[in-house]
């Protein structure tokens, strides 16, 4: 029995590299279960009240101070206002278990964030339920045209972590951004901004990063790659009434390579993909687009290294190579403006070993439609096959085609959850309910949090009230999620109001190790016996080691299966 145990351990170290464009695992280096018997940090006993009128933000930071490197910081469900923005850093093996819904209470002009992790390692955000929220009320800033402030969620530096099962709404900026992390997963997530551009809804940068099973409304940013990028694999996407995916914006100094983006449902958005440069320099290569599929998008496939949107950069432009487009389908909306394939690659630094496969998009007014391509080498369609001009030197090759036939299994199925309209930035938008499937015919590669949860908050409803951890089930029932809950009204809290900028650092040390080829759970460095004042309840575990397995019904692609061990992940076929 032990070495089998210990061979399941070790196979998906081995196979973890054969997965899309991941290097290795992802994920916390241990369970929320491993953490929480370490300590719990119930935010309750830390001056928390659930009345959407107290500070939550300031309550969490002093738990992360107990619980930020050993433990799980807990905020039951509830309605919080938050006036204190929070930034924790160095912590180590901690959880925040976010069931309830956090509302913005403050209205900075700065481009702050209101929850932000750095130079942290093996932890994870996420909520138990898939109902806990962060609620921006963006709209307060919006109708009155102002798109510059706060943002939401920032993970800067840090390693084996993870975001999962939350939403995040209405942002008065940007909504999530990753800066330079490694071995992070984000899933089961929906984002839902305002139709507008500058609230993006993923931004990410870092190195062996997966990011799959989310869903963006906004009118920019869907999950967006930015320079600086390694190992990154993105898939099971539901871009609903968005900006659509990206890469870029590029420029001087650009540093992609080795990024897969699949299963990539697009509707009603500004592009299926868009890679956006305009000038600069530096390098983007082995890059895979496979199995996307559109409606009523205004773009499809935009390859612009000569985008007018973004201010010329010096240089002759970045070098990308060994791209892939494959199995794309669905239709575009005036595309005999807009071709359906543009690839505008410099004419001084061609783009070379580029390959479109098996395309079938078609231009809903069913005229014809254009394909474009100019110093683009490589095969398929409106690509070159001709020999590839020095770099440097001026020249090259353009083409347009007039497509007169739709092509052969452009029809594409679509989605329950496609929405009729965009959201406004007038009026307050409603947290929306986590999907069950984010492309079509698939199911999440988690099953949402919910499954196996006990409800902890009716163990104990109160601070007042809490039962010694003897008294909670020693097991995990299922629960089923239920619909969510409408939105409580906006905290008559001041919009204006300046929020306390504050944040917790915890001393700089190695995070605990893990010896993943033994039977036994990851050592935990102990913290000192919690106070009175400290529920040592345990908090619901979500992802106790298991194997699972998705099997996708009639696509493209290829399989993918897990292993989650000691509550890191190991994609692989």
């Amino acid at each position: 029995m032990i070495a089998l145990t210990s061979l399941l351990h070790v196979l998906p170290l081995l196979l973890a590299t054969a997965h899309g464009q991941l290097s290795g695992r992802v994920g916390p280096l241990t369970t929320v279960a491993e953490k929480n018997a370490t300590r719990t940090c119930n935010v309750l006993d830390y001056g928390a009240v659930a009345d959407n009128a107290t500070d939550v933000g300031q309550p969490i930071i002093d738990a992360f101070a107990d619980c930020g490197r050993g433990g799980v910081i807990y905020i039951p469900p509830g309605d919080y206002l938050q006036t204190t923005w929070v930034h924790l850093t160095n912590g180590s093996a901690f959880a925040i278990q976010l069931d309830g819904i956090i509302y913005r209470g403050a209205s900075p002009s700065s481009q702050s964030y209101m929850f932000e992790f750095s130079s942290s390692s093996d932890f994870e955000l996420f909520s138990s339920t898939s109902r806990g929220a962060i609620q921006g009320s963006g709209y307060l800033y919006h109708q009155s045209g102002n798109f510059v402030g706060p943002r939401l969620l920032h993970i800067s530096g840090g390693s084996d972590w993870s975001v999962h099962d939350l939403a995040l709404v209405d942002s008065p900026m940007f909504h999530f951004v990753i800066q330079g992390a490694t071995n992070g997963e984000v899933y089961n997530m929906a984002i839902r901004g305002g139709d507008h551009g500058g609230l993006d809804g993923i931004d990410v940068s870092g190195t062996n990063i997966w990011i799959h099973d989310v869903m963006v409304t906004n009118k920019d940013e869907c999950v967006t790659v930015k320079t600086g990028s390694k190992n990154i694999l993105v898939e099971s996407i539901y871009c609903n009434s968005s900006g659509g995916c990206a890469m870029g914006s590029l420029g001087a100094g650009t540093n992609v390579s080795d990024v897969t983006y699949r299963n990539i449902y697009t509707w009603s958005s500004n592009q299926l993909f868009m890679i956006k440069s305009n000038g600069g320099s530096g390098t983007v290569s082995n890059i895979l687009f496979e199995n996307f599929m559109g409606h009523g998008n205004a773009y499809s496939l935009d390859f612009d290294t000569a985008w007018s949107s973004m201010s010329t950069i010096e240089g002759d432009g970045i070098a990308y190579s060994n791209i892939t487009f494959r199995n794309w389908k669905g239709t575009e909306i005036d595309g005999e403006d807009r071709p359906l394939i543009k690839v505008k690659c410099p004419a001084l630094t061609p783009c070379t070993d580029l390959a479109i496969e098996e395309f079938a998009l078609w231009n809903e007014e069913g005229h014809y439609a254009l394909h474009v391509c100019e110093h683009s080498y490589g095969s398929g369609y409106c690509l070159s096959n001709a020999s590839v001009p020095v770099t440097g030197t001026a020249g090259g090759y353009t083409t347009t085609q007039y497509i007169n036939t739709p092509p052969a299994g452009y029809s594409a199925t679509t989605m329950a959850e496609d929405l009729a309209t965009a959201f406004g930035t007038s009026a307050s938008i409603p947290i929306p309910t986590i999907p069950t499937s984010f492309y079509p015919g698939l199911t999440p590669y988690s099953p949402l949090a919910g499954a196996y949860a006990f409800a902890l908050s009716s163990a104990y409803p109160s601070s007042s009230a809490h039962p010694s951890s003897s008294a909670l089930p020693s097991y995990r029932r299922n629960a089923t999620a239920s619909t969510r809950p409408s939105t409580p009204a906006q905290s008559s809290t001041p919009a204006h109001q300046t929020p306390t900028s504050s944040s917790v650092g915890l001393p700089s040390s190695e995070p605990p190790s893990a010896c993943y080829f033994a039977t036994s759970s990851p050592h935990v460095t102990a913290v000192p016996a919690a106070s009175s004042s400290t529920s040592t309840a345990s908090v619901s575990s979500v992802h106790d080691s298991h194997t699972e397995q998705r099997v996708p019904h009639g696509l493209g692609g290829q399989h993918l299966r897990f292993h989650q061990h000691h509550g890191g992940r190991h994609p692989y076929h």
